[in-house]
């Protein structure tokens, strides 16, 4: 009988390296301090970073890691190795419906910074989330906001003080911190 040696398909190769790479320590501590997903290897975002440049921009690859929710590393690769120039306004709120639900601020922060700020639509996006009624799209617009301020001053601090009208734990803080910013920046 002849051996035959099946290849790994691009996400097994991911989900192996991310095996080989895993850090229980971090991941244990992950884990306690309250992360939503049910996998969690433990890797760094430095890690996260070299395993996105061994892959190169994928589109069918950072869907599969972004629908892969249950993986931590899966979520935050997936915006790393997403094309740019292609991801449009509807496919950022099919993302972000997906990772609503999941409560993960990790992910939408890694979201935000690595591919969002990047968009054209990205302040109108923050806009329109910073009225939504769930608090984790209001967290995603001030995000968004606060990797974008320094260009859009003015906007940045009107979807801080539209947040900042819906009283919330996950937002209190991150819309004052905003607001602070934006009027220090209009002070120089």
């Amino acid at each position: 009988m002849k051996d035959t040696i099946k290849p790994y398909g691009p996400l097994q190769a991911v989900k192996r390296h991310f095996f080989a790479m895993r850090n229980g320590i971090v991941a244990d501590t992950l884990r306690r301090a309250g992360s939503p997903h049910r996998i969690i290897f433990g890797l760094n975002l430095p890690q996260i970073v070299e395993t996105a440049s061994m892959n190169g921009f994928d589109d069918s690859l950072a869907e599969a890691l972004w629908n892969n929710t249950s993986t931590r590393e899966s979520m935050l690769l997936a915006p790393m190795v997403r094309t740019l120039e292609t991801f449009g306004i509807e496919d950022a709120r099919r993302w972000l419906d997906i990772v609503f639900p999941i409560g993960s601020c990790e992910a939408i922060d890694v979201f935000c910074h690595r591919l969002l700020r990047h968009r054209p639509y990205a302040v109108e996006l923050a806009e329109e989330l910073a009225g939504s009624d769930k608090a984790i799209a209001r967290y995603t617009a001030l995000r968004l906001m606060f990797n974008l301020y320094a260009k859009h001053t003015d906007r940045a601090a009107a979807v801080a003080t539209t947040v900042r009208a819906i009283p919330s734990s996950l937002t209190d803080v991150l819309a004052a911190s905003l607001v602070e910013e934006c009027e220090l920046l209009n002070t120089l």
